[in-house]
C-alpha cells in the first residue's frame, strides 16, 4: 500500500497521524533513563487518545543521582541549628533532604 493511500484508509477510520520534529526523546525508568537522539517521532490521534511512535536506537544512561537539596537548604539547616554548613549538609544526606527532620536532629530532638 502506498503512503497516500494508508493516509486515506488511516483517515477512514479516524486515525491521525502527525510528525514530530523532535532533537531528544528521554525515558526514565526506575533503575536508568533510555535517551534516543535524533529520533522519528510520531503522534498517532485515535478515538481521543494520543498515542506517541518512537523511532531509533536508545542509548541506556544510568539515573543521574545529587543531592535531594540545595545549597540554600544547608544555609537554612546550618542557621537554624547554629552548626556548621558541614554538619547540616550530613543531617540533610541523612533526613534525605527533610529539612525539618536534619534540624531537629541536630538539635536533638
Amino acid at each position: 500500500m502506498n503512503p497516500a493511500q494508508l493516509q486515506k484508509a488511516m483517515k477512514k477510520f479516524g486515525i491521525q497521524q502527525q510528525d514530530i520534529e523532535a532533537i531528544r526523546v528521554i525515558i526514565e525508568t526506575p533503575d536508568s533513563n533510555l535517551v534516543f537522539e535524533n529520533p522519528s517521532v510520531a503522534r498517532v490521534s485515535m478515538g481521543g487518545q494520543d498515542s506517541f511512535q518512537v523511532v531509533g536506537e536508545p542509548v541506556e544512561q544510568p539515573k543521574e543521582t545529587g543531592p535531594a537539596f540545595t545549597d540554600e537548604d544547608v544555609q537554612t539547616v546550618s542557621e537554624q541549628a547554629n552548626v556548621d554548613p558541614d554538619k547540616a549538609k550530613a543531617a540533610l544526606e541523612k533526613s534525605e533532604g527533610d529539612l525539618a527532620a536534619a534540624i531537629l536532629e541536630l538539635n536533638g530532638a
